[in-house]
């Protein structure tokens, strides 16, 4: 779509919202009937979930125009426009619940899916070295070893091989919120390097995505040579949905800072680093939550022994579910017919 067919698609849903902004704001727009006779357009009375509805549509529209690196004029108009609907939307009254959830429930998705380009790239970039390393390390053991060191290897054989202590880890139950803490700050850190990386052109983003991949996929591939499949894939099967998606995340938002400094396009430098990090603090927002859920579920949940693994497969695979359906879908228009419809 070009920009001017995106511009004559959407211009009514942008100007029925502009106008019913104006009504909000004191100033009313008039139109003439045929008598000649000046009447409020009906459009400036829209109700707040109309107005609501409109504003959702045109923060889509903005995050799609960002993305296609559509003419600045048009931006400009959908940013101006937004801005004024989430304070016409939100001004009211304590707005703090309703701002997390405009965060949560739209802008944080909408985030996602701007950048798609960047997760696809970083999805690859994070699952390809997983894949490879984790064949590598199946079809010979001995491999591993050029990932991890001797050590890092035993301990894993210590905490996935037959035990009577809490899988994954060779601490006591009673060290739950210790692990909570330590996950919360290694998983993180990861997601920080994957995301701050991008400053270095995107090589850093690149590297950390890639280097991540490899040690998870050699992680991943011994287990499974040694026959701790049920052990090691029933432990991470459910706090994974949320941290290896967290980081792909972190690493979307990297190279999309990256792509910004070595094509800038219009913008200086600088500016373009503005922009790209300004657009990307929705999906950090999103990254940092998810690795805390991932954190606590990790804790408190994958590492239990008296969690039946069946019980696990099914509590993480509808973890993956809910994750791929909010990415995907949540926080869409209805269809553009609806944000026509008065």
């Amino acid at each position: 779509m070009t920009p001017l067919q995106f511009e004559n698609t959407y211009r009514p849903i942008w100007d029925e919202l502009d106008q019913a902004l104006e009504h909000l704001e004191g100033a009313p727009r008039t139109k003439k009937d045929d008598k000649g006779k000046r009447r409020v357009d009906k459009a400036s009375k829209r109700p707040a979930t109309r107005i609501a509805a409109l504003y959702r549509a045109t923060c889509e529209h903005l995050a799609l125009a960002r993305s296609r690196d559509y003419p600045t004029h048009l931006t400009v108009r959908l940013e101006a426009l937004t801005e004024r609907a989430h304070q016409a939307v939100y001004r009211a009254g304590d707005n703090s619940l309703a701002r997390l959830g405009q965060l949560v429930l739209v802008d944080m998705p909408q985030a996602v899916r701007a950048h798609r380009l960047y997760m696809w790239t970083a999805l690859a970039l994070f699952g390809l070295p997983l894949v490879i390393i984790a064949l590598l390390c199946y079809f010979d053991p001995g491999f591993v070893l050029s990932v991890q060191d001797i050590n890092t290897v035993r301990e894993f054989d210590a905490m996935y091989g037959p035990s009577s202590n809490p899988v994954g880890r060779t601490r006591s139950a009673g060290g739950d919120w210790s692990a909570f803490g330590f996950y919360i700050m290694n998983n993180i850190g990861i997601a920080f390097k994957c995301f701050a990386g991008g400053v270095f052109f995107g090589l850093g983003s690149l590297f950390f995505l890639a280097f991540n991949g490899a040690v998870i996929g050699a992680v991943a591939g011994y287990l499974t040579y040694k026959g701790y499949t049920q052990t090691f894939y029933s432990f991470v099967v459910t706090h994974g949905a949320f941290e290896l998606t967290a980081i792909v995340i972190s690493g979307a938002a990297g190279l999309a800072i990256g792509h910004a400094l070595v094509a800038p396009r219009r913008l200086s430098r600088p500016q373009a680093l503005r922009k790209a990090s300004a657009d990307a603090v929705p999906l950090m927002y999103l990254a940092t939550a998810m690795l805390f859920i991932a954190a606590a579920i990790e804790a408190f949940w994958s590492s239990s022994r008296w969690i039946a693994p069946e019980v696990k497969y099914g509590v993480g695979g509808l973890c993956w579910v809910m994750v791929l359906a909010y990415l995907g879908w949540q926080g869409r228009p209805r269809t553009v017919e609806a944000a026509h419809a008065g």
